[in-house]
C-alpha cells in the first residue's frame, strides 16, 4: 500500500457541497429507517444487537465511500 493512500483512508473528508451534505443525510436516514424496522421486528439479543452494529458499519463505509470519492469518482 501506498503512504498516500494510507493518508487517505485515515484523513477527515469534510463534506465541501450541498450535494455532498444532502447524500450523507440519505444514507444515515436510509440505515436509520431499516433500524427502526429491524428494531420492532428482531428480538432482543445477541443477534439483534449484532445486526444493528453491522448497520451502523454499513452506514459508516457508505458515507466513507461517498467522502473518500472524487468528482472523478462519480
Amino acid at each position: 500500500m501506498q503512504p498516500a493512500d494510507i493518508e487517505h483512508r485515515f484523513a477527515f473528508h469534510a463534506a465541501p457541497t450541498q450535494e455532498k451534505r444532502e447524500e450523507h443525510a440519505s444514507v444515515r436516514q436510509a440505515c436509520r429507517r431499516l433500524a427502526d424496522e429491524l428494531n420492532d421486528q428482531l428480538p432482543e439479543g445477541r443477534e439483534k444487537a449484532l445486526a444493528i452494529t453491522k448497520l451502523e458499519e454499513v452506514m459508516f463505509w457508505a458515507n466513507a465511500a461517498i467522502a473518500r470519492a472524487g468528482a472523478e469518482n462519480r
